[in-house]
């Protein structure tokens, strides 16, 4: 199978002629894909599911392949660390262009070819487990060439109660206790964002008759309506926007909305809007702590709308998570999070402009389900999960968790 997929790869890409350079061998290939028969179009496919099926074998969270950086040779992200795989088939430029544009339907190569990038989904059934495996893959230009990074969808969902939220944290973010307001699952990319959003879906959809409806670009995983109805809107797919998708899903009847990203002003303004209607949103950002997260949706949005915008986030916010993934003991990936439940106390820092008082009310509550960065890290310490040396590489505040460490 492996040969017989490289030797097609090797005779489509004989045919680009050597006068065509740079970005046009790309055209050329999305130009002349659909010249491939089916057969080989099949071949091809296999070659990247075996491909990916190996990624998951060896509990690979990411892949990279094609463009000038990767020299040629797959690339997996193992716990963390980026390696090349010196046993799988190494791709020349075009041939890895051609086995990413064989994935991708005819408006997805338009897109591409236009945005210079495309977000999408990717998925197989993988015979081994019995089951479809996912993917989320984004394409982007390297250097005038093709390169794709696909990350791997767990099959399996974690519990809510195994991520170690206090209980009056995970009392602020059920829809049966709060019927309304917004949380925010936070980190830079890879913290494991995903996976918590997940769990938390899947724990309302255990007990909680309510209309979920998630909004992602794009979507991982898909869930199965229990006791919740589960709806699944996947940007540029099934909606055009974020924004759209949000203003749509209020004539939808939703219970929940999901908003896989806050990544722009006017994403932000109608998540604020549509809870401020009486809806239970939960949405990521890319940012590391609770403050920046809250400084951060402020400072998106045009200053004559900050005042305004400052008002209804305190009004509407419920709950912040900050999570990172830190390497453990063990050499796996060690979850540790801060915890913000909004008060009237953090109420009035926000409406006050005060956020840089929020940090001492979060460490001192954790009666009430809160936990700063530098807590959770200490914790994982004393329990012997992670080194001392990544206790003050993934703390926020530097000068916060030496005094922490000294006291122990």
């Amino acid at each position: 199978m492996l040969n017989d997929a490289k030797a097609i790869l090797a005779r489509f890409t004989k045919q680009i002629p050597p006068s065509v350079l740079g970005p046009e061998r790309v055209n050329f290939i999305i130009d002349h894909i659909d010249e491939l028969s089916n057969e080989e179009r099949i071949e091809l496919i296999k070659l990247m599911n075996f491909i990916l099926e190996t990624m998951v074998e060896r509990e690979a969270s990411d892949i990279e392949l094609g463009g000038h950086g990767t020299g040629n040779f797959i690339w997996f992200r193992i716990h963390g660390k980026k390696e090349r795989v010196q046993d799988l088939p190494q791709f020349t430029t075009d041939e890895a262009t051609t086995l990413i544009v064989s994935l991708l339907n005819v408006n997805q190569r338009r897109h591409l070819l236009v945005s210079r990038n495309l977000d999408f989904s990717y998925s197989f059934r993988y015979l081994k487990e019995n089951a479809d495996i996912r993917f989320r893959a984004d394409s982007y230009f390297e250097l005038d060439s093709l390169t794709l990074n696909m990350r791997a969808i767990s099959s399996k969902l974690r519990p809510l109660e195994s991520l170690g939220f206090h209980p009056q944290a995970v009392k602020v973010m059920s829809h049966s206790h709060i019927k309304f307001g917004l949380t925010l699952i936070t980190g830079i990319t890879g913290s494991g964002k995903s996976t918590t959003l997940d769990a938390i879906i899947d724990y309302h959809n255990q007990f909680d008759p309510a209309h979920i409806v998630i909004i992602a670009s794009p979507v991982e995983y898909v869930h199965k309506s229990k006791v919740s109805i589960i709806k699944h809107r996947e940007v540029g797919r099934d909606v055009l926007s974020f924004q759209e998708g949000v203003v749509q899903s209020l004539r939808q009847d939703p219970d929940i909305i999901v908003i896989g990203e806050m990544r722009d002003p006017d994403t932000i303004m109608a998540a604020l809007e549509v809870t401020d209607t009486g809806h239970k949103v939960f949405s990521t950002l890319h940012t590391s702590s609770a403050v920046e997260s809250i400084d951060r949706i402020i400072a998106e949005v045009n200053p004559a709308e900050q005042e305004r915008v400052r008002m209804r986030l305190a009004d509407v916010l419920v709950s912040v998570v900050s999570q990172k993934l830190v390497p453990g003991l063990d050499g796996k990936l060690v979850l540790a999070k801060e915890v913000l439940v909004v008060t009237p106390s953090v109420k009035a820092a926000i409406k006050n402009n005060n956020t840089s008082e929020i940090y001492m009310m979060i460490n001192q509550s954790g009666h009430l389900g809160m936990i700063t960065m530098e807590q959770d890290l200490l914790r994982l310490y004393q329990q012997r999960k992670i080194s001392k040396e990544s206790v003050i590489a993934y703390a926020n505040n530097k000068t916060r968790i030496r005094q922490l460490l000294k006291a122990v």
